[in-house]
């Protein structure tokens, strides 16, 4: 039997929790005690997470960085194609509407990572923010967490990457510049689309697009290395607009430029058919179609070869339509090397790495 389709909620990338993976009970709601005009808008909660470590360990051998940080679990940006909704399941929660209402934050986490890099046992390397869940995500404004992780991360010297989607970003901008000056930040902005409506749509609670550029400008003139990531590109739907995407983030001062089709893992995969039904019922065939056409046939590919790539006519195509895209914009520059000289122990000596 069809599932119906479920109303929109303002501000929201989902319309529903679907059922945890790990749980055997689920809670579902009498539609015939709902306004189906209209929809029940969570409100956020903010919850405590006790993690005794903030530096996260990846052993992935497609992902570009080895260690992380992540001061939030969940995200209120509402991505409805955001990979790390499923994490929310090891929570006991949904990745549905928990994911982007209920959000873990980490308050200690300052405190965490000047306890960690003060450790004997660490060695300097490059951290990455916003590996999992944006650092910038709106909370952010209030907490302050990414800018005091920051503010550690530049008393010890140690290099960082981040990357979001938030304009926010833009207010550190003097802590990242001093990175910078070290050979120890680099930023890039998550852009999937220039289309505001679409924009809205798919990622609600995101900055704009326009904004996102207004971000790379500010950080290229701040002299803050920076580039764009188009990330994910989802065929059908906002791949024509990678030639776009990629001159106008040039416009704006990305020095480089990177990409990763749209990966829909686990509860992903039903969550975002929905949203498609919601928001673009007669794209929905065409677009579902064409992510199966990349991952061999299903909606997701986990395999590390090419779960970053795809595979097949149209990934290939997608591939080549971007790497001439980069070239035509001049953002075929290599990704920045990050350095560790500078990094030292507080009441230290200069560190040897």
């Amino acid at each position: 039997m069809e599932q119906p389709i479920l109303p929109n909620i303002t501000g929201r990338g989902a319309a529903h929790n679907p059922p945890n993976r790990f749980e055997r009970l689920a809670l579902e709601p009498d539609r015939d005690l709902l306004d189906e005009e209209g929809s029940i808008a969570p409100d956020t909660i903010y919850l405590k997470d006790t993690a005794r470590t903030i530096i996260a360990r990846n052993n992935s051998p497609d992902v570009g960085f080895t260690h992380s940080i992540n001061p939030y679990r969940g995200c209120s940006h509402g991505c409805s194609y955001c990979y790390a909704r499923p994490t929310h399941e090891y929570l006991g929660l949904s990745a549905g509407l928990d994911f982007e209402s209920k959000i873990f934050v980490k308050e200690d986490a300052p405190d965490l990572l000047r306890k960690e890099l003060s450790s004997k046992s660490w060695q300097p390397r490059t951290l990455s923010m916003s590996g999992v869940t944006d650092c910038y995500q709106p909370v952010e404004r209030k907490l302050q967490l990414t800018r005091r992780l920051l503010e550690v991360l530049n008393e010890f010297g140690n290099p960082v990457g981040l990357i979001t989607k938030n304009h926010l970003i833009t207010r550190d901008i003097h802590l990242l510049s001093q990175l910078a000056e070290k050979s120890a930040a680099v930023v890039i902005l998550s852009i999937t689309t220039l289309d505001p409506e679409l924009s809205r749509r798919m990622e609600p609670r995101t900055s704009v697009p326009a904004r996102r550029l207004a971000a790379i400008e500010a950080m290229a003139k701040a002299k803050i290395p920076v580039g764009v990531m188009l990330a994910p590109i989802i065929p059908g739907l906002t791949d024509h607009e990678i030639p776009s995407i990629l001159k106008a983030a040039a416009a704006a001062g990305a020095q480089f430029a990177g990409c990763v089709p749209v990966r829909l893992p686990l509860a992903v995969a039903p969550l975002f058919e929905d949203w498609l039904a919601r928001h673009y019922p007669d794209r929905k065939d065409k677009v579902l179609n064409r992510i199966r056409s990349l991952r061999g046939g299903k909606l997701n590919d986990s395999n590390f070869h090419t779960r970053m790539t795809g595979e097949g006519i149209f990934a290939e195509q997608m591939s080549s339509m971007f790497h001439l895209a980069v070239r035509k914009a001049g953002l075929d520059k290599p990704f920045p090397t990050l350095s560790t000289a500078s990094f030292r122990r507080p009441g230290g000596q200069l560190s040897l790495f």
